[in-house]
């Protein structure tokens, strides 16, 4: 249910409640927008219930507005709630009001808490009955765990499911039962280094804890938690984590055979992956077939002989499915600095090599023995006030263009051994995709 939720800032509510301007003259269009009634009551509700707080948002998650909108008892009508704190015994404040069909806007519910800070929200679909639940995660001081309390509404007031520590949360159907879950993540025992990972679900109508499964580091190392799909289809959530070698490490959390699994701990070391030119690299849906994929490196042997500061590498992607067995996916050249990647043919990938020259990349294929590398391909990169007329210009194509930037590329007499086509150079380049939360690639 997170995907249908409203949300808004009292700013914008005014636009949203406004009706539309479809037909309007163009005096009317140019007119000055007036409030409609049903703002104005939630507005002076709203502003009489915030007497001596101050509005307080949501610190991360999607869901960061101070005032947002959702259908708490299920019965088709939105209620808002503003998060909000003030200097009270308990001061993280949760107002709740129903507007009637008749545009009175009532405060219905209080949900009062000790905290900081709202640190996440979340709307899911937690238990059997009609509604949505309300995850909140609150900050509770900096030297102990965070809090987190799914409530329901279904009986007309707010009621309290569950409440437990937390230093990671997030929601996530990993059952495919319709139902989202809940899943913990907190340090555990301090000899081990590593943390744990909890799965709480309504069963029956009561609440079910998991066992406790570990992760591979201290939860405090987690960089990124990405819901994604095992080989098969089945639901997962991949959490990467750096190391104390400043790699990656991922962890893969399903349900498999009916347990709750860190999938990755069947997979043994290919789930570490060692920073490739001072980037992490992270898994992702590489090839977009709905499939999370696995990075794993692949050193390349220098066309040049010479010795170089750092190793080259090449990535080897790969799915897993619920038992940790490894799908071959595909092999790709990434230029993390440069901001793209080129995909390879599997057929003669493992035996590429690249050679950079300023701007300029030479891919090689060795033959079978490794004696002799041969030019299949260059990328050029040119950035300069002549970049398209370059692009195109001593047999080179237009691979992708920027603003700023023009990629081009041109087949070395041996492509055509290999079949390689332009339209197929063409379609396998792509620009590194950024993770929106954070601007990492």
């Amino acid at each position: 249910m997170k995907g249908r939720n409203i949300l808004l800032a009292l700013p914008a509510a005014a636009a949203l409640l406004l009706s539309g301007c479809a037909m309007l003259s163009v005096e009317e269009l140019y007119a000055v927008p007036r409030r409609s009634e049903e703002y104005s009551q939630l507005e002076s509700a709203i502003d009489s219930a915030m007497i001596g707080l101050d509005y307080s948002a949501p610190i991360s998650g999607d869901n960061q507005q101070p005032v947002q909108m959702a259908d708490l008892d299920g019965d088709g009508v939105d209620e808002y709630l503003v998060f909000a704190a003030g200097d009270l015994e308990k001061p993280l404040q949760i107002l709740i009001f129903s507007q009637g069909s008749d545009g009175a806007c009532t405060l219905t519910d209080v949900i009062e808490s000790n905290g900081s800070a709202f640190e996440q929200v979340e709307y899911i679909n937690f238990d059997e009955k009609p509604g949505c639940e309300l995850v909140v995660g609150r900050q509770v001081s900096d030297q102990v765990l965070r809090s987190v309390s799914v409530y329901t509404f279904s009986g007309g007031s707010a009621e309290q499911l569950l409440v437990v520590g937390y230093s990671k949360f997030l929601t996530s159907d990993l059952d495919s039962d319709g139902r989202s879950e809940v899943m913990v993540f907190r340090p555990g025992e301090a000899e081990s280094g590593r943390g744990t990972a909890v799965l709480y679900s309504v069963s029956g109508g009561q609440i079910t804890r998991s066992v406790e499964t570990e992760l591979s580091v201290s939860p405090s190392r987690i960089r990124r938690i990405m819901p994604g799909k095992l080989q098969g289809g089945a639901p997962a959530v991949y959490v990467a984590s750096t190391t104390e070698e400043d790699s990656i490490v991922t962890d893969i959390f399903a349900i498999a055979e009916g347990r709750f699994t860190n999938i990755a701990f069947f997979c043994g070391s290919e789930t570490t992956i060692e920073t490739l030119g001072n980037f992490y690299v992270y898994a992702e849906d590489i090839d977009e077939d709905g499939i999370m994929e696995l990075p794993a490196m692949i050193p390349m042997k220098q066309v040049s002989g010479g010795q170089e500061e750092e190793p080259s590498y090449l990535l080897r992607w790969f799915s897993v499915d619920a038992l940790g067995n490894k799908t071959e996916k595909l092999h790709t050249f990434h230029n993390y600095l440069g901001g793209w990647y080129v995909q390879l043919r599997q057929t003669w990938s493992n035996r590429v090599s690249v050679a950079q020259g300023g701007n300029t990349y030479t891919f090689y294929v060795w033959d079978h023995e490794y004696l002799e590398a041969e030019p299949l391909f260059t990328i050029y990169v040119f950035t300069g006030s002549s970049r398209d007329e370059d692009a195109v210009q001593q047999g080179r194509f237009a691979l992708y263009r920027a603003e700023g930037v023009a990629y081009a590329a041109k087949l070395e007499p041996d492509a055509a051994a290999y079949g390689l086509t332009e339209e197929e150079l063409t379609d396998s380049f792509r620009l590194i995709r950024q993770d929106w939360r954070t601007g990492e690639s």
